[in-house]
């Protein structure tokens, strides 16, 4: 719980831009990872697509839903 508040208190100290480059890190990662090891590219698209649908869901669930921002 303790890692948790201290995750919360560093992550509200972020700005847009902050958050920005966070993405685009995240992004060059996993081009990063597309290129070291090819088999990842070989994969259908659609489990690529499912892997968004997931991830988007769960994060515009917590957005909306949770903790009573309904």
């Amino acid at each position: 719980m303790k890692f948790k508040k201290g995750l919360e208190t560093r992550l509200a100290r972020l700005g847009l831009w902050d958050i920005a480059c966070l993405k685009i890190c995240v992004f060059a990662f996993a081009l990063l990872l597309a290129k070291l090891w090819p088999p990842l590219l070989s994969l259908d698209w659609k489990v690529y697509a499912g892997v968004f649908g997931l991830t988007y869901a769960l994060l515009m669930a917590k957005l909306f839903f949770i903790n009573g921002h309904a």
